[in-house]
């Protein structure tokens, strides 16, 4: 809601695409996957050994979910595992 006010602006990729913006063209920089700011997966410790918990692990890094964001993102979103 900014954007019109500023002349240069920090945002995440979500917001970026929800103002229309394509952040593989619009950027001035984009973080890789090696970021240490990429999103993981974490539980109360203990619950790490829960079948429940391994099983949302194994879904998260399939090489199907890395095809959709690849597809679905064009590159504006890059998995990181």
């Amino acid at each position: 809601r900014t954007l019109d006010d500023v002349d240069i602006a920090v945002i995440n990729t979500n917001f970026a695409m929800n103002a229309n913006l394509n952040p593989t063209k619009d950027a001035l920089v984009i973080e890789s996957k090696e970021s240490p700011y990429v999103n993981i997966v974490v539980v109360k410790d203990g619950n790490q050994n829960k079948d429940s918990i391994k099983a949302l692990n194994k879904a998260l890094q399939t090489q199907a979910l890395k095809d959709f964001i690849a597809e679905k993102y064009k590159g504006s979103i890059v998995p990181a595992f």
